[in-house]
């Protein structure tokens, strides 16, 4: 079987891909309105809601970038592990009840509009468009690269394909086109029924995944940590290569900005009972938690077998994961997890187009004082390409630049964290909160990390310039909404706030 791997991996991507397009078809004839093409129609089940959560946070994020980051600083990307399962936590229970009664009372489709809602504000909704339109471009432009690299790692070992078809702008190309047409004909309904059977292979093929990767390795486990300790003591210290204070500011950004992330937070409004959250949260987490033992089993094992001489070094940390499964998971196991990976990324980027759209065709012209698009199905698909072109172009740069795949994603979370975490998480939990507050907060949060980004701004101890973001729009949503009157609250979003 071994001598077949590179076709076996080859056809199982091709038969993904393939089930993408039937998928979407299928999906496309059950969207017959906005409301179906964002919100799923609002009919999804507990199985269905908990897997779509935790699925649409791992993803190429954690399944391509995560063992990178692994490999280059050991111990320090644990602190993106379990800083998100406590962010799970916190979003569930200063969210998840309360913004689904929000859409329920307010008939929303979006992010945007609860929070219109919450703070009788069309600026407070254009701005949180704005941010989460920003957000969507660097953390889908992660997906859309951790595709391609994939994809290119796959077809470098396929002899029949002309010269040329492996660049990665080609496979970018190739992800794009397929990733469009899943989205635009299915939009949310085509993700989130993929979440529910690929969120089930992501736990197993990790689980699988993580004991192939130690056994891999001379002396298992205890020997892979041996191998990296003896080579370099401070990647397997509890802080890493990053250091103390870069540690501590992931644990900031990814704990409380989990509360903040709108493709975590809009699928809280999809689910069909209210009660159901109670059982959706425990599935949520363990699912998590055992996926990511992907992101923590290939990195350290590639980093030992690079140090052992088994296997040569990466020129590219985010490289480990496809080239591990290459060259040293079960030909049928590499298959399915290949699979897998598509499949998640496939859903998360579906995801964050999603919300893209809905900010460019719903949430910004409703805001300005525009009345509802005309055809605005049809132009939610037209911005959904659109969105799809702007973040591969974004993600082609940052791969110039030498990003790692885990690193850009954590900006898309970082810009996502600091200007919805005041606006939403606090906001809808504290009745002082005011609307001038909110849009101060979001307008700063996103001028201090894009700032940070693109002026290539060096932060001390290597502190997230996401976690900065994060620590001064607080600061501003607190000041401010203290210095001011407590807003007056119509009488139906108080009852929501007091239960």
């Amino acid at each position: 079987m071994e001598e077949y791997r590179n076709m076996i991996v080859f056809v199982s991507v091709a038969v993904y891909m393939g089930m993408c397009i039937g998928v979407g078809i299928w999906a496309l004839r059950r969207t017959k309105s906005t409301k179906d093409f964002f919100m799923a129609g609002r009919h999804l089940g507990v199985m269905v809601t908990a897997l779509a959560v935790f699925s649409s946070t791992l993803s190429g994020f954690g399944f391509v970038g995560g063992p990178g980051l692994v490999y280059r600083m050991g111990m320090s990307s644990l602190w993106m592990i379990v800083c998100s399962s406590i962010g799970y936590c916190l979003s569930f229970y200063l969210l998840s009840k309360r913004i689904r009664l929000f859409a329920e009372l307010r008939e929303t489709v979006s992010l945007p509009d609860a929070v219109a809602a919450r703070y009788n504000s069309e600026g407070t909704r254009f701005f949180t468009a704005i941010a989460i339109l920003l957000g969507v471009f660097g953390y889908l432009g992660t997906q859309i690269l951790a595709m391609a690299r994939v994809l290119r790692d796959i077809l470098l070992n396929i002899e029949w394909l002309p010269d040329g078809a492996a660049e990665l702008h080609v496979c970018m190309i190739v992800s794009v086109a397929v990733l469009v047409f899943y989205c635009v004909t299915g939009g949310i309904l085509a993700s989130v029924y993929t979440d529910m059977v690929q969120g089930a292979v992501m736990i197993i093929a990790a689980l699988l995944v993580f004991v192939a990767a130690f056994m891999a390795v001379d002396g298992g486990m205890v020997g892979a940590v041996t191998t990296i300790m003896n080579d370099d003591p401070e990647a397997m210290s509890p802080w890493g290569t990053l250091g103390m204070l870069g540690c501590l500011s992931w644990y900031f950004l990814f704990a409380l900005g989990g509360a903040g992330q709108p493709h975590i937070v809009t699928k809280f409004m999809m689910n069909k009972n209210i009660s159901d959250i109670k059982h959706i949260m425990p599935v949520t987490i363990l699912g998590y938690t055992l996926s990511a033992l992907l992101w923590i089993g290939i990195g350290f094992a590639m980093r030992a077998l690079v140090i052992q001489g088994v296997h040569a070094p990466l020129e590219v940390a985010d490289e480990a994961a496809p080239q591990f499964l290459q060259t040293y998971a079960h030909p049928l196991l590499a298959g399915v997890v290949f699979a897998g990976l598509f499949a998640a990324i496939m859903s998360t980027a579906d995801g964050f187009l999603n919300i893209g759209a809905a900010a460019i065709v719903h949430d910004i012209p409703k805001a300005l004082g525009f009345k509802a698009i005309p055809g605005e199905l049809f132009w939610a698909r037209v911005a959904t390409l659109i969105i799809a072109i702007i973040s591969a172009v974004l993600a082609y740069v940052l791969d110039s630049r030498g990003d790692l795949v885990a690193l850009i994603g954590a900006f898309g979370w970082g810009t996502f964290a600091a200007a919805l975490v005041p606006t939403v998480a606090i906001g809808f939990n504290w009745k002082r909160a005011n609307s001038t507050a909110a849009i101060t907060a979001i307008v700063t949060s996103l001028v201090v990390n894009f700032g940070i980004k693109l002026l290539d701004i060096r932060i001390p101890y290597n502190i997230d310039g996401g976690a900065i973001a994060l620590l001064v729009s607080l600061t501003l949503f607190f000041g401010i909404s203290l210095a001011m009157k407590p807003p007056k609250l119509d009488a139906d979003i108080e009852a929501i706030m007091d239960m």
